[in-house]
């Protein structure tokens, strides 16, 4: 049986249980295009399958569909026949009510004649014949599906002569129809779409009611799938089930229960509407007997599947959580082995829906609350807090996920019931996959002083750093996690939070993490060497490793190598004056990192070896990289203080002791060699249009440029001897085969002595030698055009090029070129090969994709292009209508190669064609090329020295281009553009209108801002009052996300987010207020408007706030605007005036959230962009770093820097427990049981309380409790209450011979309403006896406690009561000291 007969299984199942699901189905099958006639055909499939089928509702099925049925019945072998009285009937008594048209006239007949098609119009010839043929084409569909089965001989022999007569009537229809349509001479759409159109009007007529019907077919089945689950507890109550089986429900009752609950889901799934309308409380009721013990963990599995597709709304989980009734049984779940993946996994995925859809929004939270309140119970909590502990449980990960997302909700829940200090040992222990996302989670409970109350410094998070700071002693295998805990430190160390966490306590933790670099262990030390590198973005030269080796680097590369190796990223720098956000950061990260001891811990890896190792020359080389960023982002006089390490240079003038010296001069040496290479080898921060003037190699640059001169004019000037000598050298003369030119003489006499007109003359009318040299380069020579391209041939193309540049510097030259030479002829006649247009194309055109890919026929471009330098050039390439044939190649698209290799190629420096090819291209009907043309452009725009109008108007015509693309390409070259006054200035008065950009022109647009034409126009425009208002109430929100985004991606280094990266440069973005502030009008506007004076007020109202969300991420808006408006000249005065910068700083020192102080860190840099904002910052001990000519930069850091980065510590609270308080119990088999179990979470006695458990559990006396649903309660409370490893909790809960179901759930409700104690409740002085963790303590010590008998001793008759004894021992606790005294003078 294949694979379609299995679906035909399927839809023959649906056809038994529901026809007008059917219906249905055909309907919504017709709509995505599925043929009516195929539909039918599975119909006679489905019943040859299973019979015949119910024909009910055969009336609601489209009238086509009954016809092709009908035709196909008829068709089918004997003894597939439709008895009498199912769908033959049925479809007698649709076809009488059918419309009178064209496919029923067809069908009407038993034998089709093509002589029914006179008299008819063409689309009715084509509607009939169409529907015939895809009748024909379905029956012979039919026919080969019934010969891939198992068919008796006589059978198959007439189902072959239905296939051969199908496909005779095929051929022939097929025949018919291109009869009709060479007689029409037209095209019209086939009969079978006009059908299916017709259908679907339909349908979209009827569609409001069948979606009425839809939904009320819906929840009806959805309730009577209801009722029949519930009717399944009553008929195992009545004995339905069999006895033999061993449980209550058998195999196939199972199945059934599965299969209800399955389609139940289906609908559910289908239908959101129904989900509503159904009640929680009724679905739970029918439910809760499905998870009970006697049925299997496939039908729990799928009644928790049930229960979450029911949850819609937050009011629906309330009513989940307030029941209590499925806590037990998800408890049960969770507590399950491997065995029940299946089950488990469906319980997690409920508590996961429960979190998702179920969280509360909390409107004012007390300290320590967390954003919201999660409606999962403390039981459930602590039972995933057990799977989450279990290293062996496959559900392990996604707990931790879990619990990681409700800390971040809900941590009051997660302290309560003890989550936090399994997620931070965890992210101490590993999973190492987990831990990024743990210790992301944990840096967000730092950042709020209401949620970081809930960790104690010192202990909590500073075991992310265990995997480092214990790892002395530890074998190879540790080495991996050592890895995972270096990058997870690294991108705490990354964020404000986990950067103030760690500088508390005088930086103990960063301090220990410094100092295991004095560990004699090379692995760890490497890694940690590794991660500091990765820290502080130091990018080793290429050439490091050759450093760390010890080979000298002056024999490595040499200066000229070096500069052609390198290539400079396009906008790379901007100067050396430019640095971005990330540096502010770093800047920071070396203060901290150097009062650390980071220096000093490197200078004393260097005492290990004399000569030196791998690994303390990698110590040098981060040594060394520390000081030259330091020198580069720090303020004079704090890196002056830095790159003394003084720690070298004593043991360099430590003249007693000779190895010393050696190792401080020896570190000195290498820094200095470091840096003097680095110099040399290293690309240039500066980038610069032209050389130097006072480089080294401006002398030798003037001394080559000298000698160019001479040998020039000594070459024009030679004489008519030494002129027939250098050119018979060139072997041109004397032999085609270029092989055997003389290559570097030809071309100095083509670069030479052509250039003179006479020789010139002489050179084509006398000796021929241009001939000869012009007919190697014609395409029909296939001597050039036919060389491989290759390194060493690519000089061919420069000699093409150097002979047309010749030729058009004479009369003569352009003259022959014109008229006796091929060569542009040539060119002309091989282009015209790809014109499809003029006639048949030739085999191998020179210009074939293959040939311009491998030969050299590329360079013709490059030649065409320099004849476009010249104004002659341009004027032979017009005349011989090169031009022409380049507009034809613009519109194939299949070669985009050439139209790439002529925009290239071709001079733009003379108006004219070349322009207009250009111009073409730019407007091109395929987006690729315009996108190429667009990038061209602004290349040659931004590589031009000065700006050109007529480019800049090109360019400014792409940004209505229709592809977005284009656009936003425009916009990023004139952002860059625009950099220069004048090129912007060009461009605020071609005033180009950039509305219909949205997002994509606002950069620009700002650009535009920032001088006073450009903000004239903008402000006239409206464009200046509409952006204010919206920045003010909208825009500064985005912004922050931007820039926040930013710099999570940027120290991320995650290479996936490149593009992200590359749209934002690592400057500061610009900002409106900023750009505003730029101009006298911006400022006047700005002071209009009052928005700074509102910031102002804001910023002293808000300084302080850590509670409410919104104002945080409002506040860091406004400091934003601040710090941008107060980066320019103009408006520093409102800063002044508003004497906002204190604020700043004051916020900066004192507020309880790290963000926050971060945002204004960054703020009071962008403050000391200017002159008068460093001077200003600096009397308040913010130093600012200064470039050589002594120009602020924007970097600025806090002299005091432990002020900034220490936030104020806290005492930590303790979660109030809301259970675990109840009645305790008074008999005395009970307290022992009940202790037994409290001592199960103890360690040391828990084997010893297991054991004593399994022989209380074996003894009479003791039986009765394991039968007892109160004592069951209160083990499940302890378990709830107390943190029990997973296979301990699933111990205590087999322990007890007690069946889950919905009756036992019941009384263990009543057990926790009647045990519940008040909060004024205390415990009597017996019942705290009674609850000895030591066992009870009311008669002597029973040695079955914690000994290993095998059997517990009978009570004693003649105890004392426990009243009346006294305790056997007393524990008083003890103070000494242990070790030594120190002694205090």
């Amino acid at each position: 049986m294949n694979t379609q007969l299995g679906r035909y299984y399927h839809l023959a199942e649906v056809w038994q249980r529901d026809a007008d699901s059917v219906a249905q189905q055909i309907l919504k099958a017709d709509k995505l295009g599925l043929n009516i006639a195929t539909l039918s055909t599975r119909v006679v499939t489905i019943h040859e399958i299973t019979g015949p089928v119910n024909t009910a509702s055969l009336h609601l099925y489209p009238k086509s569909f009954s016809s092709h049925l009908r035709t196909i019945l008829r068709r089918m072998p004997s003894h597939l026949n439709v008895p009498a009285g199912s769908v033959a009937l049925a479809i007698a008594s649709t076809s009488n009510n059918s419309a009178n048209g064209a496919s029923s006239n067809v069908e009407s007949h038993g034998v089709f004649s093509f002589a029914e098609l006179e008299g008819k119009e063409f689309n009715e010839q084509m509607e009939i014949l169409n529907n015939q043929l895809v009748l024909e084409q379905r029956i012979k569909e039919g026919a080969e599906n019934f010969l891939n089965m198992n068919l008796n001989e006589s059978l198959r022999l007439q189902v072959k002569s239905e296939l051969e007569m199908a496909e005779h009537k095929i051929d022939a229809i097929t025949r018919q129809i291109e009869v009709v349509q060479v007689k029409t001479k037209s095209k019209q759409s086939s009969g079978v779409a006009i059908l299916r159109r017709k259908l679907i009007q339909q349908e979209r007529k009827g569609k409001d009611a069948d979606k009425g019907e839809d939904f009320r077919t819906a929840l009806q089945n959805a309730t009577n799938l209801l009722s029949s689950l519930a009717s399944f507890p009553s008929s195992y109550a009545t004995g339905s089930v069999p006895s033999s089986s061993s449980t209550p429900n058998s195999l196939d009752t199972d199945h059934q229960v599965i299969e209800t609950i399955s389609k139940l889901i289906n609908i559910l799934r289908r239908s959101l509407r129904v989900r509503y309308e159904l009640k929680i409380a009724e679905v739970l009721n029918v439910i809760l007997p499905f998870l009970g013990d006697k049925y299997s963990k496939q039908a729990r599995a799928a009644a928790y599947r049930l229960v979450r597709h029911t949850l819609v709304d937050a009011e629906s989980v309330k009513l989940l959580d307030e029941s209590r009734y499925l806590d037990w049984y998800i408890i049960k779940s969770l507590n399950r082995d491997n065995k029940h993946s299946v089950e488990k996994e469906q319980v997690i995925k409920l508590i996961r829906t429960m979190v998702e859809i179920g969280t509360v929004k909390g409107e004012k939270m007390t300290s320590g609350g967390g954003t919201g309140v999660v409606p999962i119970s403390e039981p459930i909590m602590r039972a995933i807090i057990a799977v989450a502990e279990q290293p062996e449980d496959p559900f392990r990960p996604i707990c931790i996920e879990t619990l990681a997302e409700i800390l971040l909700i809900d941590i009051d829940l997660v302290s309560r019931t003890g989550g936090i200090g399994m997620l931070l040992h965890t992210l101490g222990d590993g999973p190492i996959e987990l831990a990024p996302l743990l210790s992301a989670a944990f840096l967000h409970i730092v950042d709020s002083p209401r949620t970081r109350v809930h960790l104690q410094v010192g202990r909590d998070l500073e075991l992310a750093l265990s995997a480092i700071t214990d790892a002395y002693g530890k074998g190879p295998d540790h080495v991996d996690r050592m890895k995972s805990c270096s990058r997870v430190l690294q991108s705490m160390l990354r964020t404000w939070s986990g950067l103030m966490y760690f500088c508390m306590d005088d930086m103990r933790a960063i301090r220990s993490i410094v100092d295991t670099l004095r560990i004699p262990s090379l692995d760890s030390r490497e890694i940690i060497l590794d991660m500091f590198f990765d820290l502080l973005n130091i990018r080793p030269p290429e050439w490091h490793q050759t450093f760390i080796t010890g080979r000298r680097l002056t024999m490595y590369q040499s200066p000229r190598d070096a500069g052609d190796a390198r290539i400079e990223p396009e906008g790379s720098e901007k100067g050396y004056q430019t640095f971005k956000l990330t540096d502010q950061y770093i800047a920071l990260l070396v203060l901290v990192l150097s009062h650390a001891g980071l220096c000093e811990a490197l200078s004393n890896m260097l005492e290990e070896s004399i000569n030196g190792t791998n690994l303390t020359r990698k110590a040098t080389l981060l040594l060394a990289e520390v000081l030259q960023m330091a020198n580069r982002v720090l303020p004079l006089s704090v890196a002056a203080k830095i790159q003394a390490i003084p720690e070298v240079f004593d043991k360099a003038t430590h003249y007693s002791d000779g190895e010393h010296r050696i190792i401080g001069t020896t570190a000195m040496s290498a820094i200095d060699s470091l840096n003097r290479n680095r110099a040399r080898l290293q690309p240039s921060t500066v980038r610069t249009n032209r050389p130097r003037a006072n480089s080294v190699e401006d002398a030798v640059r003037r001394g080559q440029r000298h000698v160019e001169q001479v040998k020039l004019k000594m070459n024009m000037q030679m004489d008519d001897k030494t002129f027939q000598s250098c050119l018979l050298e060139t072997q041109v003369m004397l032999t085609k085969d270029s092989t055997k030119w003389h290559f570097e003489t030809l071309q100095e006499f083509i670069e030479g002595p052509l250039l003179n007109p006479k020789r010139m003359e002489e050179a084509i009318k006398v000796s021929r030698f241009v001939r000869r040299l012009m007919t190697f380069f014609h395409p029909f020579s296939h001597r050039f055009s036919d060389m491989p391209r290759n390194k060493s041939n690519i000089k061919w193309v420069r000699l093409g090029c150097s002979l047309l540049s010749t030729l058009m510097t004479s009369a003569d030259g352009v003259r022959y070129l014109g008229t006796e030479d091929q060569f542009l002829s040539q060119i002309v006649k091989s282009f015209a090969q790809l014109d499809p247009f003029n006639g048949v194309p030739d085999s191998d055109p020179i210009f074939s994709k293959k040939r311009v890919a491998d030969t050299l026929t590329y360079g013709y471009l490059e030649m065409l292009g320099t004849l476009s330098k010249h104004k002659e050039g341009i004027e032979l390439l017009e005349k011989f209508k090169v031009f022409t044939a380049f507009y034809h190649l613009s519109e194939l698209r299949s070669r985009e190669d050439l139209i790439k290799g002529i925009i290239e190629n071709l001079d733009y420096s003379i108006d004219g064609h070349p322009r207009i090819v250009l111009s073409k291209a730019l407007t091109s009907s395929y987006k690729h090329i315009r996108l190429f043309a667009t990038q061209h452009l602004g290349d040659l725009i931004r590589g031009s020295a000065n700006a050109n109008a007529w480019t800049l108007r090109l360019l400014l015509t792409q940004l209505y281009d229709p592809a977005p693309e284009v656009c936003e390409l425009a916009v990023h070259f004139l952002q860059g553009l625009c950099e220069d006054k004048d090129i912007l200035q060009l461009v605020v008065e071609m005033q180009p209108t950039m509305d219909h950009l949205g997002e994509i022109g606002h950069p620009l647009l700002m650009k535009f801002m920032s001088t006073s034409m450009g903000f004239r126009y903008l402000y006239d425009a409206g464009y200046i009052d509409r952006e204010m208002d919206m920045w003010f109430n909208e825009r500064n929100i985005c912004y922050v996300v931007q820039v926040e985004v930013f710099l999570v991606k940027a120290f991320a280094n995650n290479s996936d987010d490149d593009d992200d990266l590359l749209a934002f440069d690592g400057t500061v973005p610009p900002h409106f207020y900023g750009e505003m502030a730029k101009t006298e009008l911006g400022c006047q506007i700005l002071q209009e408007k009052g928005h700074f004076t509102e910031f102002s007020q804001f910023i002293r109202k808000h300084s302080d706030e850590s509670e409410d969300m919104e104002l945080i991420m409002k506040l860091k808006s406004i400091l934003w605007a601040v710090g941008n408006v107060g980066a320019t000249e103009g408006g520093l005065p409102f800063l002044e005036e508003e004497e906002i910068i204190p604020a700043v700083l004051a916020i900066a020192e004192k507020s309880p959230v790290p963000s926050i102080r971060g945002t204004c860190f960054f703020v009071l840099g962008l403050i000391s962009s200017t002159s008068q904002g460093a001077e200003f910052l600096d009397d308040y001990q913010w130093e600012a770093t200064l470039d050589p000519l002594g120009m602020p930069t924007g970097l600025c850091v806090p002299i005091d820097f432990q002020a900034f980065t220490t936030i104020p510590s806290w005492s930590p609270v303790i979660a109030n427990r809301t259970l675990g308080r109840v009645i305790p119990p008074t008999a005395e088999a009970e307290i022992e049981v009940i202790t037994a179990i409290q001592n199960l979470a103890n360690t040391v006695i828990a084997n010893a309380s297991s054991r004593s458990l399994v022989r209380m559990k074996s003894r009479p006396e003791y039986r009765h409790i394991f039968t007892s649903p109160t004592m069951l309660y209160r083990a499940l409370n302890i378990i709830s209450t107390q943190r029990y490893r997973l296979p301990i909790r699933r111990f205590v809960v087999d322990l007890f011979n007690l069946e889950l179901n919905q009756e036992l759930v019941q009384k263990l409700k009543q057990c926790g309403t009647a045990l519940r104690v008040h909060p004024s409740y205390k415990l009597s002085a017996s019942d705290t006896s009674r609850l000895s963790m030591f066992g009870p303590l009311g008669r002597p010590r029973r040695t079955s406690i914690s000994d290993e008998e095998d059997e517990l001793d009978p009570p004693t008759a003649n105890a004392v009561p426990t009243e009346a004894q006294e305790p056997v021992i007393t524990l008083q606790p003890i103070h000494k000291v242990v070790g030594f005294t120190i002694a205090v003078n």
